[in-house]
Formats: C-alpha cells, structure tokens, sequence
C-alpha cells in the first residue's frame, strides 16, 4: 500500500530529524566535531539546535492528524483525553528507564536526572494535546501567545532569587536565570550532570516548548484542510517564513537560545520546520526524490525504537561495556573507533565518519521492521 503523499512527507521529515538526532548525538569523539554539528555554546543556533524543536513540531502535527482521524472512527473525547495522558505517561517513563540504565550502581536511580528529551517529549506531548483537544483555534492562539509572552516576561522582567535583579540581566549566564533557580529549587540533585545546576529540559523551559508542538498542531489544521495542495503547501511555506522572521526579530531583544528555549527560538524553529515540511511535501512527488526520502522511512516510522535503542547502544558501547587493552580497561566505542577510523582520516573526518555509521547500523536495523510494518507504538 503507498503511503499518502502529506502522510510520507511528514514520516520523511521526522526520519531526517531522527536520523541528525543519531548523527550529532553518536560523534567517535566529542573533541573533533564539525560546528554544525555541535550545539551553539549559549546564544544562538546550529543546524544541531533544529533537530529538537522539529521533533515537537511534527509532535503537534500528528496529533492534529491523528485526533481527528479517531474521532472520525467515533471515540469519544474522554477516550482522547485518556489516549494523550497515557501515551505521554509511557514517553516520560521510558526516557526515565533509558537515563536509569543499567539500574545499579543504586546511584542512577536515587540520582535520576528527571527532565530529559523524553519527560519533555511527554509532557509536551500531553499538554499540547489536551490544550488544543476542545478548544477554538481564537483560544489556541491566544493559549500560544499567554505561553510565549508569559514566558518572556517571566525571563525578563521577574526578579531572580538572590542575584538582586529582573531576569534580562543574567540571560547570558546559564546558572543565574529564573529557568536555573527554579530547576534548583524544585530539582536539585536531579539535573543535568554536566551542569548541575540548571538543566536544558528544565522546568519554567517546558512552558515554551508546548508552544512549540501547538504550533504544530496548526501547521497539521491547515494540512489536513480541504483546499488544493498547492494552495496547502504555499501557504505552509509563506507563514513559516513570516514566522521565522518573527523569531529571528524577536531575537534581538529576547536571545535565540535552545537551553532557554526561548520565545523567539520558538517561532524561529516552527517557522522552518513548517518551510520544511512545504518543501518536502513539493519535491516528494518526482521519482527521484521518492528514491532518494525513502531511506528516512526507516527512522521516521519508528521514532521511538530508535531514540530508545540508540541510546541503549551508545551507553553500553560508550561506558558499560569495556574490555582490557593493555592492563587497562577500554570501552568498546572507543576501541572501534580508534581501530577503524583515526588511523585513516583526519580527526573530525573520523568522529563524523564513525557518527554516520553508527547511523547506517541503525537504518539497518531498522529498514527490515518497516518492510514488515513493525513499529513500537506506545
């Protein structure tokens, strides 16, 4: 059976964010990275910085999509209501036992870092959906606006705790914004490691990141809208452009920052994912491209087996499993990598080259499961 034009272009989309989500996230060393493919150090964005954000925007998509489509079987809207907290609860779960992994020394679990990509997929994911279930689209917009500009007054123009100013102040120090002494505050001990004393997927973070996926859920309205693709399509593009030149405006006073997950990175990323998804959907119908997007199938279809088993595997591989090379023990990442890589190419060629091919391993994985439509639905 062939997949539906709009549906494909949104699996094709979702499996290029997928497929960059294991690139960045798999390098053989994270000293030799190309600058793109590292997060901007604070202010600012990479094309890394896109992956998350068009994650939760095709988030809000499909659940625009797939809320209509049970209610056009005859669910009612409890079943709805009850399908998103549950969905979103075994999200949260999941990211918790994947941060938990391998359950011992005790530590991992008495220290679990509580946000996360999955809890804030989960929550943003349940939120988004139930804000938007029984709602007008005048409601929704201005639910959006409340979060964004709630957000940024919050940011801004609140007092931080014990630094003695409004918000705007401390943006560029990433341990002294309101974000941080509320991630202190109501999770201290449970934060990033690296930080410890703030977190990316932080808590007040969240709030910003809902808008992300109801945006989504807009561009998803105006997909499955009964006017001529073209029409579709065009319009898709031409309010992603108005949206990201918001972003991008709003950014000169309210910093584009993806640890801060801004308002203006916000509708930055929305409006280029909603431009992406237009082009997508216009170049997929020639055959070439069909060849060419049918790779992401794979990633895009089971986005869930390949955040969950690619992080299994980059554990294992990176730090649990290790054997002994000369008297000392190694981990097996580092062994590959410097085997098969390092001695033939320059430093970041190497690290990139080993990325993609721990991307390859997983298209391999994961390309025989879509052939025989086995997915990991939650």
């Amino acid at each position: 059976m062939t997949t539906p034009p709009r549906l494909r272009s949104l699996d094709v989309f979702r499996g290029l964010t997928v497929a960059g989500m294991l690139l960045v996230n798999n390098p053989g060393s994270w000293g030799n990275i190309y600058p793109p493919l590292a997060h901007a150090s604070w202010h600012g964005w990479t094309p890394t910085d896109l992956i998350f954000p068009f994650f939760l925007f095709i988030v809000g998509v499909t659940t625009h999509l797939s809320r209509e489509a049970r209610r056009a079987r005859g669910d009612s809207e409890s079943a709805l209501r009850g399908q998103a907290i549950k969905r979103g609860a075994i999200i949260i779960l999941c990211g918790w036992a994947l941060a938990a992994f391998p359950f011992y020394p005790l530590e991992r679990i008495t220290g679990l870092r509580i946000p996360g990509v999955l809890p804030r997929i989960g929550v943003v994911y349940i939120c988004a959906a139930l804000l938007t279930q029984r709602t007008t689209l005048k409601q929704q917009v201005v639910t959006l606006a409340a979060l964004l500009y709630g957000y940024w007054f919050a940011m801004t123009l609140l007092p931080v705790p014990g630094q003695g100013g409004p918000g705007i102040l401390f943006l560029d120090a990433p341990s002294q914004t309101l974000a941080a002494w509320i991630d202190r505050a109501l999770l201290d001990g449970h934060l990033w490691r690296q930080s410890k004393t703030w977190d990316p997927e932080g808590v007040l973070s969240t709030v910003p990141a809902i808008g992300t996926a109801i945006l989504g859920t807009f561009a998803g309205r105006w997909i499955a809208s009964d006017r001529p693709l073209s029409d579709r399509l065009n319009g898709l593009f031409a309010v992603g452009a108005l949206c990201a030149m918001a972003g991008a405006m709003w950014g000169w006073s309210f910093p584009i920052n993806k640890s801060l997950w801004t308002s203006s990175y916000v509708l930055l990323t929305a409006g280029l994912a909603a431009m992406a998804i237009a082009t997508i959907t216009w170049l997929g119908d020639g055959p070439l491209m069909t060849r060419l997007s049918t790779p992401f199938l794979a990633f895009g279809v089971n986005p869930l087996l390949a955040f969950l088993g690619s992080g299994l595997m980059a554990k294992t591989l990176g730090s649990l499993w290790k054997v002994e090379v000369e008297g000392k023990m190694v981990a097996v990442q580092s062994i590959v990598y410097k085997s098969l890589f390092v001695p033939y190419l320059t430093p970041k060629n190497a690290s990139l080259a080993f990325a993609l091919t721990f991307v390859l391993v997983w298209w391999a994985i994961l390309e025989p499961l879509r052939r025989r439509g086995i997915i990991l639905k939650v």
